[in-house]
Order: structure tokens, then sequence, then C-alpha cells
């Protein structure tokens, strides 16, 4: 039976209540039974994302035994289309899709390193926008009918808007906020046959062995593959505070990631915009990972606001 981590116990039944401590419950025989039917051994300590366990295996029947992982995560929407995306893109640029159960949200997945992008990266925001564009690009392909389209979260991203901006108290200029609104009528519709990570930043990178770099942890979207250059220049947040000069160093950042990705960089700059006015709306609302409340979450919202007004 595995450890399930005391931190991702905690955080499922805060986050999900009656439900998740259920799921928790049952959690250690799950592992057991698939780690039967797919014929694995556990081969290391369990580690955990937001919403899901980790679990290193070795994958019995070869000589030598491949080495794995078992991802079995809490059943969420977001994780519903996640073995769909790997699954189309057979280990191009991300880790490959061994074994699914889509019933219990799980997958035996190809193991890669432990390194992310961001932590092996850190201070090269060149480096990294470079390698987070050209995975972009291979992740670019045909989509199955089945996933589903940016396009069909256009009216939910603009009822959020509104709402946000009606029911917050900021300082966001209201063309910040129609540029926003604009983006995700204008370009939400497009490329509606692309597959898209959706969730595409330096964390979710990991060094490997079969090829240098790996995408994991997909939402798998139909869409603009601009869309993830806005994810990631999000997730840079926390890097480009530390920028002598934010300007130069976030136009910088567009400029590397489009060529490399070999996108329309008034795109991506669009959608990076409205991820900016997402976030710093979210962040008045619930905080941030590295900071729920207090004077760094309020230094992080003006970051943002400053950020969205940037790009505009």
């Amino acid at each position: 039976m595995i450890a399930v981590p005391e931190n991702f116990v905690r955080s499922t039944v805060e986050r999900e209540g009656a439900a998740g401590a259920a799921w928790i419950a049952e959690l250690p025989a799950l592992v057991g039974e698939l780690l039967d039917r797919w014929q694995c051994v556990p081969d290391g300590e369990v580690v955990h994302g937001g919403v899901g366990v980790i679990v290193p295996v070795l994958r019995r029947g070869a000589e030598p035994a491949v080495p794995a992982v078992l991802k079995v995560s809490f059943p969420h929407p977001g994780n519903v289309h996640e073995p769909d995306a790997f699954a189309v893109w057979g280990g191009r640029g991300a880790v490959l899709l061994y074994e699914r159960d889509d019933e219990r949200f799980a997958m035996l997945l190809e193991r890669a390193r432990t390194q992310t992008l961001g932590e092996i990266g850190a201070g090269d925001e060149d480096g990294i926008m470079t390698v987070a564009g050209r995975l972009n690009r291979r992740l670019a392909v045909p989509a199955p009918p089945e996933l589903p389209r940016l396009r069909e979260r256009v009216d939910e991203w603009e009822r959020q808007l509104r709402s946000d901006d009606e029911e917050l108290t900021h300082t966001l200029p209201r063309r910040v906020l129609d540029a926003a609104v604009a983006t995700v009528r204008e370009l939400g519709p497009g490329r509606p046959d692309t597959l898209v990570h959706g969730d595409l930043h330096a964390r979710n990178i990991l060094r490997a062995d079969r090829e240098p770099w790996l995408a994991v942890d997909p939402k798998g979207y139909a869409g603009d593959p601009a869309y993830d250059g806005g994810t990631l220049l999000k997730s840079r947040f926390v890097a480009l505070l530390e920028a002598a000069d934010l300007s130069k160093a976030v136009h910088r950042a567009l400029d590397v990631f489009a060529e490399a990705a070999e996108l329309d960089r008034e795109r991506v700059r669009r959608w990076a915009q409205f991820h900016a006015v997402e976030t710093a709306f979210h962040g008045r609302r619930h905080g941030f990972g590295v900071a729920r409340g207090g004077l760094r979450r309020e230094s992080l919202v003006q970051f943002a606001d400053e950020l969205a007004e940037l790009l505009t």
C-alpha cells in the first residue's frame, strides 16, 4: 500500500470536502489494483501535483524492466482529456502514454526526470522561452473531434471578466478590460482543429532522456496555439518581478517565444494580456499559489495589473 503525502491529503480535503476525503481513503487500494493490472511495482517516493499523485514504478514483463509513472488524479473536468492529448502526440514532444483507465482518471506514463525547465533554466529567460516555444510548435498537431474547443469557453470567459469587473475593487482601466474581452471574442474561435496543451509552463516541461525536454499535464484543447504563449508568460510572473526593465523583459519574452513557436507575435501578446487580466482578477478573489493573502498577495495583484496594462 502506498503512503499518500500528507500535504496532498490536506489540500484535497480542503478543496473537495467530503468527496475528496472519500477519494483519498480509497486511493491506496486503487493504486494497488492498477499496479497489479498493469504489472508494475513501486520504484520510488510518491509525489503529487495539484490534483493527483504520481507513483514511480517499474513495469515488469520486459528485460530490463521499463521505468514509468502511475498518475492517478481526483476526478475533475480539467483532467478528462489529458490522456487524449497524450494519445494524439504519441510521444512527440510529450511523455508517452502506455496505459489509461479513464473511469479512474489513471494513466501509466513514460517516466521523465524530476527536473523542470523552470528549475534548470532559472535565470535564462531566453532559454526557457525558446524551449517552450519549440515544444509548442511540435505539439500543435491536428486535434481529434472529441476534444473541447477553446471557442466553447468564449462566453464563459467574457461572463467571468464582466463579473470580476463589476464585483471586485480594482484600478484596471476600461481599455485593458475591453482588450481582454476582444481577445476572447476574436481569437477564441481561431484554429479550432489544432491541439493545444492548455497549461504549458516551465513546471510542466521536464528534462528527459528520449528527448531533451518533454511536456506533461496537458488540458487537451483545440484552438489557437498562441493561447499557450499566454499561459507560459503568466507562469513567469515571479521571474519577471526581478527584471530591471519590465517592459523590455516582457517584450523580449514575447519575441523569443513567438519566433521559436513560429507564431504571430501579436496573437501571443493578446493572449498574454488576457491571461494577465484574468490573473489580476483571480488573485483578488483567491490569492496566488505562492501567496494566499497579506502584503505578498497585494504586491502580486499590483504586478498583474501593471503587466496587463503593459501588454494592452
